[in-house]
């Protein structure tokens, strides 16, 4: 029986393996293509995940009728094009992150409002149903929001990949990583108020030149604040997150890949949730809050797109997916604009 969506995913690298594995378990999707620059390639990947058909072009997938909607996960330096051609072919969008600028990102954006179809990023946390829990008991947990603080590190340093080559990836760790702590921002600080103050730090390896770690502040007009630390050089796994409120705290030490599902971790027995501290609560005193999900975030992430597909004639869901990217890359662009102003 067909399924809702039907995906072609522009690419064949890590990422793109992650996202077929969550499209053959959502309920209202299935991979029928993919496209690689190599055949075999393509062949390959197709034959590993169950697609129908295989494409040496990008150029050729997009068009093909076969598809409804199209993953691209390309390198940051090309993604505009690709995403712009697959919007034009009237093709509905979910595209990986970070894009090259936010006026690169509108450009896309006003392609799939041209042609109607469907944008989402494919930020994975923020579909999580943990962060709909938190979003739901925020206020009566910890009150008013006053800062957002973020630190996430992948012990990476591997120069023969992709995010080491300044051509194709210009911000390296910082639009990589940084990414997930301006959209813990998005999701979690009510930024309404302009931008007061923005501090940034980068580290580039002495080898490549590629950004490899990166810290810094934004601190807005409403006195509302966000600190954040990046990188791949540290030599361990961090995905913390705290938000602090007018009256206590949550912390997430797996805010974007939880442990029990997430793609680097298969540890089922984890239970994952959050923790709330208020006062002077010591740890065996701290609540922890169970977010159970069944399924992996990108399996919902996926489902959510489908979703939006099928339901994008509804503004206010088709103005959220889009104002949730451009208000990320926005903040990502003041701190790149900062770290060149530095250099």
């Amino acid at each position: 029986m067909k399924k809702d969506i039907r995906f072609g995913i522009v690419g064949t690298g890590m990422i793109a393996e992650v996202i077929a594995k969550a499209i053959a378990d959502a309920d209202n999707a299935e991979l029928m293509a993919v496209s690689s620059r190599q055949l075999d390639t393509a062949q390959t990947f197709a034959q590993k995940y169950g697609a129908i058909q295989a494409f040496d072009s990008w150029q050729a997938m997009v068009a093909w009728e076969g598809i409804d909607a199209v993953y691209v996960a390309v390198p940051t330096a090309v993604e505009e094009s690709v995403c712009i051609a697959a919007a034009q072919a009237g093709k509905h969008l979910l595209a990986d992150k970070p894009f090259a600028n936010l006026a690169s990102l509108q450009r896309i954006t006003a392609a799939c409002r041209a042609k109607h179809v469907a944008f989402m990023d494919a930020t994975h946390f923020v579909h999580h149903p943990r962060t709909h829990h938190i979003h739901q008991h925020i206020a009566d947990t910890i009150g008013t929001v006053q800062a957002v603080r973020t630190a996430f590190f992948f012990p990476f340093m591997d120069r023969a990949n992709i995010r080491f080559n300044p051509q194709a990836e210009p911000t390296g760790a910082l639009g990589d990583m940084a990414w997930y702590s301006m959209r813990a921002v998005v999701e979690f600080l009510p930024i309404d108020a302009p931008l007061k103050t923005v501090e940034a730090f980068i580290q580039r390896d002495e080898e490549t030149d590629a950004i490899v770690r990166a810290a810094g502040l934004l601190a807005f007009e409403n006195g509302m604040t966000s600190t954040w630390d990046i990188g791949y050089n540290a030599g361990v796994c961090i995905m913390d997150l705290d938000i602090l409120g007018a009256n206590g705290m949550i912390s997430l030490d797996d805010f974007v890949l939880d442990w029990a599902k997430g793609f680097a971790f298969d540890n089922p027995s984890h239970q994952v949730g959050y923790t709330v501290r208020k006062g002077m609560a010591s740890p065996e005193d701290f609540q922890f809050v169970a977010t159970p999900s069944i399924k992996t975030q990108h399996a919902i992430m996926i489902e959510d797109f489908a979703n939006l597909v099928k339901n994008h004639a509804q503004t206010h869901l088709y103005d959220a997916s889009i104002a949730g990217s451009e208000k990320t890359q926005q903040l990502l662009d003041e701190i790149w604009k900062k770290v060149n102003d530095l250099e």
